[in-house]
C-alpha cells in the first residue's frame, strides 16, 4: 500500500509540474514576470531567488504552482500577465496543456521503444485457433483483409470483429509468395471475445517509436474526448468517473505488471490532465482563454468582478464534483 501511494505521489506530482512548467516557459516567452515557481505545496522547505524568479520545494508533495505577475489582481504593469495581448495570454494559458500533451507523446514513444512497434508480421500464430488452422505460420505478414490492404496492426485490429463471428479473406506473404485464407473467428472463453489466434512481431526503432507515440496519443485524444461526449448527452454515466482515489487503486494494480504498464497509465493521465484542463470549466485555463476570446469579440475585458464569480462558482461545482467522485471512488474499492 504504502508503495501504491508513493507512485501515486510522483506520478500526480511529475504531470502537475510539467504541466506548471509549460506556463512557466510560456511566461518567460512571453516576457510576463514569473514571482515564484514551486514544486509541492505547503510550507517552504528549501528556496531560491533568480534574477527574476523564486524557485522553491515545499512540504507537502502534490503538485506545485507558477505565480505570475497580475495573473489574478487588477494589474497592468510592465512584466504583468493582464497587460499581455491576447495571443501571449491565450498562449501561455494553454502553454500547460500543451506540455501534459508532449509529455503523453514522451512516455508513449518511451514505451514503444521498450516494448517494440507492433508490425504487420506474425510473431505467434496459436494453435488450434483459426489462423492457424488455415495455414497461417509464425514469420508470416499479414497483406490485406477482405480486399482491403493492411499496414499496420492497428489497421488488422480494426479489420477483424472482436464482439461478433465473422469470416475474413486475408491474403499474407510468405517469403516471395501471397496467399489467400478464409479464417472465421472464434469465440474465446478466456478473454471473452471472438479472436483468430495471431499477435504482431515488434520492432525498436527511435523515429518509428516516437511516430507511434503520436499516433496512440491522438487515438487517446479521440477516444477521451468521445466520452466527454457521451458523458454531456447522457450516453454515460457520472458513475464512470474515476477521481485521485481511484486512480490510486489503478496504480496498484498496474505497477504489478511493471514499469512499462505504469508509464503507459501516466501517460493516459497526463493526456486527460491537458483536455480536462482545457475544457471551458470556470476556474480551468479553459474557461480563462474562453473569456480572453469574449474579449476579442466585444473589444473590451469581461468585468473582473463577474469574471472572478463565475470562476468562484466553477470552482465550487468542480469541488461538489470531486467529493461526488471520491465517494464513488470508495464505493468501488468497497
Amino acid at each position: 500500500m504504502l508503495t501504491t501511494i508513493v507512485l501515486s505521489i510522483f506520478i500526480f506530482g511529475f504531470l502537475i509540474v510539467i504541466h506548471e512548467f509549460g506556463h512557466f516557459l510560456a511566461a518567460r516567452i512571453s516576457k510576463v514576470d514569473v514571482l515564484e515557481f514551486a514544486i509541492g505545496m505547503g510550507p517552504v522547505v528549501y528556496a531560491r531567488q533568480g534574477k527574476r524568479t523564486k524557485f522553491s520545494l515545499r512540504a507537502l508533495p502534490i503538485g506545485g504552482f507558477c505565480k505570475m505577475r497580475g495573473e489574478d489582481e487588477d494589474d497592468f504593469s510592465e512584466g504583468s500577465f493582464n497587460a499581455k495581448g491576447k495571443s501571449s495570454r491565450i498562449f501561455i494559458l494553454a502553454a500547460g496543456a500543451i506540455m501534459n500533451i508532449f509529455g503523453t507523446v514522451i512516455l508513449l514513444s518511451l514505451v514503444f521503444f521498450m516494448i517494440g512497434t507492433p508490425t504487420t508480421t506474425l510473431a505467434e500464430v496459436e494453435a488450434n485457433y483459426p489462423a492457424f488452422e488455415a495455414g497461417i505460420r509464425s514469420g508470416d505478414q499479414i497483406v490485406s483483409i477482405d480486399g482491403n490492404t493492411v499496414s499496420t496492426w492497428d489497421e488488422i485490429n480494426a479489420s477483424i470483429s472482436d464482439d461478433k463471428e465473422e469470416t475474413y479473406n486475408v491474403v499474407y506473404q510468405r517469403e516471395e509468395t501471397h496467399f489467400s485464407a478464409q479464417i472465421t473467428s472464434r469465440y474465446d472463453e478466456g478473454s471473452g471475445r471472438y479472436r483468430i489466434g495471431v499477435a504482431p512481431a515488434r520492432e525498436s526503432g527511435f523515429f518509428s517509436s516516437i511516430g507511434e507515440g503520436v499516433r496512440q496519443t491522438v487515438l487517446y485524444a479521440v477516444m477521451m474526448v468521445d466520452t466527454i461526449g457521451q458523458l454531456v448527452t447522457g450516453r454515460a454515466s457520472t458513475d464512470d468517473l474515476m477521481g485521485p482515489i481511484g486512480i490510486v487503486s489503478v496504480v496498484g494494480e498496474t505497477a504489478q505488471y511493471g514499469a512499462v504498464a505504469l508509464m503507459n497509465l501516466a501517460a493516459v493521465i497526463s493526456l486527460n490532465l491537458a483536455i480536462f484542463n482545457l475544457l471551458p470549466i470556470p476556474a480551468l485555463d479553459g474557461s480563462r482563454i474562453i473569456f480572453i476570446f469574449i474579449e476579442w469579440i466585444k473589444g473590451s475585458p469581461v468585468n473582473p468582478e463577474k469574471e472572478g464569480m463565475i470562476h468562484l462558482i466553477g470552482f465550487a461545482l468542480l469541488m461538489i464534483l470531486a467529493i461526488f467522485i471520491a465517494y464513488n471512488d470508495i464505493l468501488r474499492l468497497n
